[in-house]
């Protein structure tokens, strides 16, 4: 029997890789190897070459999944040999020319963040954001990954950080699979079985 795709996850502005705390154990579990690459949020040339190291971690092929920010990460990553196939999740998806714009998460903004889960969880997840350089958004590589390799996006119904309605459209024009769920930003925390069957399908059709 092949072995299982790797997956490598890249996280968002406002996190770190432990946002994907409850869904690597599940995935570890399916016998997936696993890791979660930890964004410096400096440059996205330097989160870019943190991905591409965590390949090198894992056997290939792999999966990328991107949270938020992340999917840009990805999306340059992703045109890697080792990538097979790439997962959004409410996230930003830019083509080559394109860059997205950034604001700061406010102490009072955790709400429109995060506004699922139980407040203690909330303010943990404030608290280990990271903290992204200021032009960081303004940033572009070359490289465009979802134009080639499959791709999967979970579209966050009620998310109040990104347009649910922009992550349809990117969705849409990368010709992903695309699963709606009525989450907040972070699906990856407040629906995790959710996500988790979406990589799994995306595991299956690698």
């Amino acid at each position: 029997m092949p072995a299982k795709p790797s997956i490598v996850f890249a996280h968002g502005l406002w996190a770190d890789g432990s946002c994907y705390s409850k869904v690597i154990p599940a995935l570890q579990a399916d016998g997936h190897q696993v890791v979660s690459a930890q964004n410096s949020l400096d440059t996205l040339e330097g989160d870019v070459a943190t991905v591409t190291r965590a390949l090198g971690r894992v056997s290939s092929p792999a999966i990328l999944v991107g949270h938020s920010y992340g999917g840009t990460v990805i999306t340059a990553a992703g045109t890697d040999d080792r990538v097979a196939g790439l997962v959004y999740i409410a996230a930003l998806a830019p083509d080559e020319k394109e860059t997205e714009g950034r604001i700061w998460l406010l102490p009072s903004g955790i709400g429109c963040f995060a506004g699922d889960l139980p407040e203690q969880e909330q303010q943990l997840v404030w608290a280990t954001q990271g903290v992204p350089a200021m032009d960081l958004f303004n940033q572009k590589l070359p490289g465009t990954a979802w134009r080639t390799k499959p791709s999967w996006y979970v579209v966050a119904n009620n998310d109040q950080t990104v347009n649910p309605d922009l992550e349809r459209f990117v969705a849409k024009r990368m010709g992903a699979h695309t699963y709606d769920v009525d989450s907040s930003h972070v699906p990856m925390l407040s629906h995790p079985d959710f996500v988790l069957d979406v990589i799994r399908d995306a595991a299956k059709a690698v």
